[in-house]
């Protein structure tokens, strides 16, 4: 079988996949990537913020699906997505070949006002608009067009509203068996 990652997880902005994801590969001693990342450098941008905004949506798309090909995001222990990877069609076919391979991905299922308390205590100037709306009025739209694409393409959802950053790491680390 090609090398996949262990476990993949996915979510919206702000659902804790990055933050989970180092935590995770942590304590699995395995290597984490945030494909965001990966992204960036692929399309030379300084992230993945900037890229969005200097190439647009379907360039950073695409550059997306590069990087999810790559040696170094089919050899990451952890991975995490970056906040729309799974709704590109070319993304959940690799994602699929990953499945195949041993990939437990994992959905970080956050409500839109979860995501919006979160994201006001982050730096807004990093997270482009998608819908042309501002990032936080955003929220409720995407998660709507997204949630049941990330329920088809994830093995198992946790709702993470409750839990704190502990017993959320608990319950993905327990996806694993």
């Amino acid at each position: 079988m090609p090398p996949a990652p262990r476990l993949i997880l996915l979510g919206l902005r702000t659902s804790g996949k990055t933050t989970l994801g180092a935590l995770a590969a942590n304590k699995l001693n395995l290597p984490f990537l945030d494909l965001d990342s990966l992204t960036a450098k692929v399309l030379d941008q300084p992230s993945a913020g900037d890229a969005i905004r200097h190439l647009g949506l379907k360039a950073f798309r695409a550059g997306e699906v590069r990087a999810l090909r790559m040696p170094e995001a089919k050899s990451a222990g952890v991975l995490s997505l970056g906040g729309g990877t799974p709704t590109d069609p070319d993304a959940q076919a690799t994602l699929a070949e990953m499945q195949k391979s041993g990939s437990r991905i994992v959905y970080l299922r956050a409500a839109p006002a979860i995501l919006r308390a979160r994201m006001v205590k982050t730096d807004l100037s990093t997270r482009p608009s998608l819908t042309g709306k501002s990032p936080i009025d955003e929220v409720e739209q995407i998660f709507r067009e997204r949630d049941p694409v990330f329920r088809s393409v994830a093995d198992v959802t946790i709702d993470v509203d409750a839990l704190t950053e502990e017993t959320a790491l608990a319950a993905v680390l327990a996806t694993l068996g």
